[in-house]
């Protein structure tokens, strides 16, 4: 199948079916200085939202458990996956070794000053930063970012421009989010990190994407050339007799 006609293939494909959030979002021509994010939970909800990886539809993961709450919009980085290169690079600027990625799409915090009122929506944002976090022996880590073109949280650069107030905010609810009362802590942020290794990191779970998931499209055309070409071999023996 050539180009032109796989672009036509999937751009009919898009007119008919919804996108799955994880795989058939780009990622964005800009990244990783600007990433397409899906935003699966905002500040004003009471459960933790996230995407079913077999439907792309929206699954209630858990109530939150206690009182703190989302301080950002939260979601994940589409076409990314936490697996081998993240966890390689944790380990690489912990100097720690045993650590494996948790096999997620790469989770995103976008920043802005205006209300959003739900999620299950796709936002554009200029990653300042990140935390290198460790949940369970899994390099599990959180790219801090701005909504494009906010008038307020936009002038920020890189994670070190974050009022300190806000910083904290976002790291006490990463390392508590889970916690229960009596348990030990399971989460822990190791690093906070700037604009440059948030885009090495991101370029990294593109790799790890890649490599799991890298030729779903032409699989998928491969497969509907296929069954094309048995119908049409079928509707040709039907016609014979």
């Amino acid at each position: 199948m050539d180009k032109e006609s796989f672009n036509k293939l999937w751009k009919m494909i898009g007119l008919r079916y919804k996108s799955h959030p994880w795989h058939g979002i780009e990622i964005g021509e800009k990244c990783p200085e600007q990433v397409t994010s899906f935003i699966e939970v905002i500040p004003s909800d009471t459960v933790k939202y996230e995407v079913d990886k077999t439907t792309g539809y929206l699954k209630i993961d858990r109530p939150q458990k206690f009182s703190n709450i989302v301080p950002a919009l939260y979601g994940f980085v589409p076409q990314t996956l936490c697996k081998d290169e993240v966890a390689a690079y944790c380990m690489e600027k912990t100097g720690r070794e045993g650590i494996e990625g948790d096999d997620d799409p790469l989770d995103i915090c976008v920043l802005t000053e205006r209300e959003v009122t739900h999620g299950n929506i796709i936002v554009h944002a200029i990653p300042i930063g990140g935390f290198r976090m460790i949940d369970g022996g899994e390099a599990d880590d959180k790219i801090i970012a701005v909504l494009k073109s906010d008038e307020v949280y936009g002038a920020w650069n890189d994670v070190k421009d974050l009022p300190e107030t806000i910083l904290n905010r976002l790291q006490h609810y990463f390392l508590t989010y889970k916690q229960l009362p009596g348990e030990k802590q399971k989460c822990e942020i190791t690093h906070v990190y700037g604009r440059e290794e948030a885009h090495e990191v991101i370029r990294r779970s593109q790799k790890d994407y890649d490599k799991a998931y890298g030729n779903l499209e032409e699989a998928l055309s491969i497969t509907m050339l296929e069954a094309f070409q048995f119908s049409q071999r079928r509707q040709d023996m039907m016609k014979a007799l």
